[in-house]
């Protein structure tokens, strides 16, 4: 069983992503999930660096592996680009990278005008894009026809020993077939016992990581103030999260989602073992891999207090 911690990228600046890194690192943490993405959820977080540009800082301050969690290569960034990033990802962090994909959101996928598409294309999209990434990976020129996806003579140079796995989110049954398929491993951030052991029953046997999120603060209050404040988004039902195209769209749905609400999906506040029963609960449901990240401003003390009091127990 690992414990790792997960970078938002929607929240933190460039600088204040390492900080985390490097303390997770120091606290006893064992992996780093990061976030993809162009726009945060809202204008509330605040941030959004790009993705590769802070791997490669991370590989230079730590020495924890990496996961992508989660890259969208379907529709913003042409596979055959992601092909590149991720094998120099891999060759930066000495083969410690994990490309982690999923069929995106539009509020991340729009930006370049495509049209949205629908969600079996996107995994059509998806299936296409994961099988000429591994092509390329191969170090041979690639020219490829196919029905969503073009390269002419297109070859990686910098590439590392070993191709890195790629693990595939999935939520829903279409998807979690696709992940089964054609995926290293398994992503998700619910601890959903069921997704983990369909997965793991159709993969025979492959690995799954679940991420979840805590609001640490002085006092379960606060906690909740910064999760509602930053994260009422994730409160949204159904397919709002990938079909909503802005961050100002999000607020507004966002409105819907009340603070009781966030506060029953939550764990917020000091109580480490409000903490630690949360992280037991993915552990139950079969997760070989949990990364936890903190909402708010107290990254540091959350990083620390998990480090010598979390940690420790649930191992």
């Amino acid at each position: 069983m690992r414990f790792g911690y997960f970078l938002s990228c929607e929240e933190y600046s460039p600088t204040e992503i390492v900080e985390q890194a490097v303390a997770a690192e120091k606290a006893g943490f064992e992996a780093l999930w990061i976030s993809d993405h162009y726009h945060p959820w809202n204008d509330e977080q605040g941030n959004s660096p790009f993705v590769w540009g802070m791997i490669g800082a991370l590989s230079q301050a730590t020495s924890l592996p990496i996961t992508t969690a989660v890259t969208c290569p379907t529709v913003r960034i042409h596979p055959a680009v992601i092909a590149q990033a991720a094998a120099t990802a891999a060759v930066q962090t000495g083969g410690r990278f994990t490309l982690g994909v999923g069929t995106g959101e539009a509020l991340n996928e729009h930006v370049l005008g495509d049209v949205w598409p629908s969600a079996d294309v996107r995994l059509e999209m998806l299936e296409e894009a994961v099988d000429l990434i591994r092509e390329l990976w191969k170090g041979e020129e690639v020219t490829w026809d196919g029905k969503h996806y073009e390269t002419d003579t297109a070859r990686i140079y910098t590439r590392p020993d070993q191709a890195p796995p790629i693990y595939v989110s999935a939520f829903g049954p279409k998807a979690l077939d696709l992940a089964a398929r054609i995926g290293d491993g398994f992503i998700n951030t619910a601890p959903d016992a069921d997704a983990v052991s369909t997965f793991k029953d159709k993969s025979g046997g492959k690995p799954a990581q679940g991420g979840v999120k805590v609001a640490w603060a002085e006092t379960e209050d606060e906690g909740i103030d910064h999760a509602h404040r930053l994260w009422a988004t994730a409160g949204l039902p159904g397919e709002l999260a990938q079909v909503l195209p802005s961050p100002h769209h999000f607020e507004q749905a966002s409105q819907l989602v009340t603070r009781d609400a966030t506060a029953d999906s939550i764990v917020a506040g000091p109580d480490i073992d409000k903490h630690i029963a949360q992280l037991q609960e993915y552990v139950d449901a079969g997760y070989d891999e949990v990364y936890v990240a903190n909402m708010g401003p107290n990254y540091l003390a959350m990083i620390e207090t998990y480090g010598r009091d979390a940690l420790p127990q649930l191992r």
